[in-house]
């Protein structure tokens, strides 16, 4: 029978548990729990694959908490199962590739706020249209409304297929697009 030598979970540095600390925070901010988001934290930052074990030792957690958590990041495709050799526990890892995390983020954001929003906002225009009791403003507002959320979805699919290399290149343009952008307009005026 081989034995598996326990590995014992090591406390965080101060930089790191300040990290895990202030991204629960905004996480918050952001309509996450504050768990799930210490938790992504310190998958994030952790050296090797954590089991849920590791994961409650280390934040001081229940670990239902944890589980229900790992769960929702799983969701998310925030982290990933590792097995390992010798070892029948699950073990988690984060996604390391800032792209790859913002790309899984803002997909699911989209699919559980816009999309939902979108299709809302379709299905009231559709019952508008050629309905009297609906007055000229609530009409052309609501056909506003679905024009705009048309033009997020499309630019969101049009940077899906951007490169994170020239979309880096764009956000390190900063405000010299806005300075284009502007000439641009005088030229028209």
């Amino acid at each position: 029978m081989t034995e598996i030598a326990e590995q014992t979970v090591r406390p965080m540095a101060p930089a790191v548990e300040r990290f895990v600390l202030h991204w629960g925070d905004m996480g918050g901010r952001w309509g996450v729990n504050r768990s799930v988001a210490q938790i992504h934290a310190l998958l994030y930052l952790a050296e090797r694959p954590l089991t849920a074990e590791d994961i409650a030792e280390t934040l001081g957690m229940a670990r239902s908490n944890v589980s229900n958590s790992l769960k929702d990041l799983l969701g998310w495709k925030l982290i990933r199962r590792i097995p390992v050799m010798g070892d029948r526990r699950d073990h988690y890892e984060a996604e390391t590739d800032l792209w790859e995390m913002l790309t899984r983020i803002a997909q699911g954001r989209k699919e559980r706020e816009l999309d939902p929003a979108a299709d809302a906002i379709r299905a009231c225009i559709a019952e508008a249209e050629g309905d009297d009791k609906v007055n000229p403003v609530a009409q052309r507002r609501l056909e506003e409304m679905g024009r705009f959320v048309g033009e997020i979805e499309r630019w969101y699919g049009q940077m899906l297929n951007v490169p994170p290399p020239k979309l880096m290149q764009l956000m390190k343009m900063g405000t010299k697009v806005v300075d284009l952008l502007r000439l641009g307009r005088k030229g028209k005026a």
